[in-house]
């Protein structure tokens, strides 16, 4: 039962970890709406499609999060009750198969965009390009943020269930 309890309160931190992309997409829009209303210069102005094209792919994904998440958290406990080995088995292999994406996604791709994006800053000199830089740069922080965090606690549960299963064994 304990191995339920610790896939149970991942599960519930992811879906809370969801709510904040929600959050910054929100954030984004909320931007967008003040470029839009309030911009008077090309810069502000060019801020406008970029911040809503960000603010739409943050909420996308916050929502495709949150919704898996809620549903795999619906899932564990018929899983752990057919099979509770091969349940066991099934969410190592997946949290180790999420952490390699995240050492890949998370730790180089993502840096790389945000380098990328910094340079593009200092060579092109139209504001579309500029804002398109800025945004791209600020949501892959936000993302960085928390999908950082989602890594720490990924490996701590993975962690938690290779303990578990070696217990269990014993």
């Amino acid at each position: 039962m304990e191995i339920l309890k610790v896939a149970t309160d991942w599960a519930k931190a992811e879906v809370y970890s969801s709510a904040f992309f929600i959050l910054f997409g929100i954030l984004f829009v909320l931007v967008t709406i003040g470029f839009w209303q309030l911009g008077k210069t090309d810069i502000a102005k060019a801020f406008v499609l970029p911040t809503l094209v960000a603010g739409i792919v943050l909420l996308s994904i916050g929502l495709g999060l949150f919704f898996t998440n809620k549903s795999r958290l619906s899932s564990f406990e018929h899983a752990y009750k057919m099979d509770t080995s091969a349940f066991v088995e099934s969410e190592i292999i997946r949290t180790q198969n999420t952490i390699k994406e995240y050492q890949t996604i998370v730790f180089k791709i993502i840096p790389i965009i945000i380098a990328i994006a910094a340079l593009l800053i200092i060579f092109m000199d139209r504001p579309i390009w500029r804002a398109t830089s800025i945004t791209v740069i600020v949501m892959m922080a936000a993302i960085l943020i928390v999908d950082i965090n989602a890594n720490a606690r990924i490996e701590d549960y993975n962690k938690q269930l290779v303990v578990i299963i070696g217990k269990n064994e014993k």
